[in-house]
């Protein structure tokens, strides 16, 4: 049953199916069971965990947009920032786990810091100009600026001279 409110959907469906797609729970068809189910795919679910994993704010400044979205550990290089021709901004990367090579013997206790890809998607505003977009990566935060269009100058009426005939 699907209901559909403020372009929100919900879908109800037992929750043992909803958590193997989260889990990642192997299945002998892999085919079939997707398509027997009306569940979200593997790759939705991931892609929903990435962008539940990564907070941002959002400003608005008189002349720009800003979008601060936290990357703790992240090289500026592992981060990609597009614009869609949509006018979708989109912040992608991946953070990997740090290298155990060098320390034989070495194993996790409790490992509470996110690793794997990441993503976030913004819909930019019409008023965004989408060839003005800066981004910098400063101690662990990424900020990215949008700049905006400048207002449109409001119309003045024409005057017209009155000429005796």
């Amino acid at each position: 049953m699907d209901f559909t409110n403020n372009n929100i959907r919900l879908i109800t469906q037992p929750l043992f199916s909803i958590l193997e797609d989260m889990l990642d729970v192997p299945e002998a068809d892999q085919s079939t069971a997707e398509k027997s189910r009306n569940n979200p795919s593997r790759a939705y679910v991931r892609d929903a965990k990435a962008m539940a994993a990564t907070p941002a704010d959002v400003i608005e400044y008189p002349n720009a947009y800003a979008f601060v979205v936290d990357m703790p550990g992240i090289k500026p290089a592992e981060i990609k920032v597009q614009v869609e021709d949509d006018g979708v901004l989109v912040v992608t990367g991946e953070r990997r786990r740090e290298s155990e090579k060098d320390d034989e013997g070495v194993k996790y206790l409790r490992m509470e810091r996110r690793v794997g890809k990441f993503m976030r998607k913004f819909s930019l505003p019409e008023n965004a100009d989408k060839d003005a977009v800066s981004a910098v990566c400063k101690d662990g935060v990424l900020t990215v600026r949008v700049e905006k269009f400048p207002p449109p100058e409001p119309k003045r009426p024409k005057t017209i001279e009155v000429k005796v005939a």
